[in-house]
């Protein structure tokens, strides 16, 4: 009788080492197949525009994608290297496809947001952020990186604090680093009542419209005008 409790016992303890392995193997599994399309798309437009070095990149998103750069910052020919849905890690994994042979002396980077959407916790999303500039460093090591602050949304206001968290931690990590900028969008983002400004989204409460994007440009700017 004690054989077999103690048979159960290593036969529970075994079950459940390898559930929590396989939930740690599942959390760390990322498809990066899925962007092959919006990538392969970018290297067209590269083929057919040639690359454009020594300028101004944005990566990120569905909000960088969704910026009419042209349209908003018409003197400045900024390349948009923004996809819909990614998390931090999809421009990391993808950069020297779409950003680093660009050798662009200043990057803004919008993401995190769908990365915390999805149950990654701030610790993660500014870890995700660090190796999104080592990776950009190692190849351009004079290269300056402004992360954009991720916003506050109607759609994703339950999430306001862990937002806040992730947005410290990474502002943080600028703040000790020359080459790192963050741009605050989260406090000209929220209105008297502390909460997002409606006028400021499109219907589905979270992504910009012209209203919003004023604001972003006006955040941005300062760092455009010290390149």
């Amino acid at each position: 009788m004690k054989t077999n409790r103690i048979y159960l016992s290593v036969t529970l303890a075994l079950l459940c080492f390898v559930s929590q392995n396989g939930l740690a193997a599942e959390k760390q599994k990322h498809d990066y197949d899925r962007w092959e399309k919006s990538i392969s798309q970018f290297e067209k437009q590269d083929q057919k525009q040639g690359i454009k070095k020594n300028g101004v990149l944005f990566a990120g998103s569905s909000s960088v994608r969704l910026w009419d750069l042209d349209k908003y910052f018409p003197e400045l020919k900024a390349i948009n290297r923004g996809f819909g849905g990614s998390e931090i890690v999809d421009s990391t994994h993808f950069a020297d496809r779409i950003i680093l042979k660009h050798e662009p002396k200043l990057i803004f980077l919008y993401a995190g947001d769908n990365d915390l959407s999805r149950k990654k916790s701030p610790e993660e999303v500014a870890s995700d952020f660090q190796k999104f500039v080592a990776t950009v460093h190692k190849t351009l090591p004079q290269t300056k990186i402004v992360f954009i602050a991720v916003k506050p949304s109607l759609k994703r206001w339950n999430l306001a604090e862990t937002i806040k968290k992730a947005n410290q931690l990474i502002a943080d990590q600028c703040a000790n680093n020359c080459l790192l900028e963050y741009a605050d969008v989260w406090k000209p983002m929220l209105g008297a009542d502390g909460k997002p400004r409606p006028e400021l989204f499109k219907s589905d409460g979270l992504h910009l419209n012209h209203a919003g994007y004023l604001v972003w440009g006006k955040a941005v700017q300062p760092f455009l005008d010290q390149k």
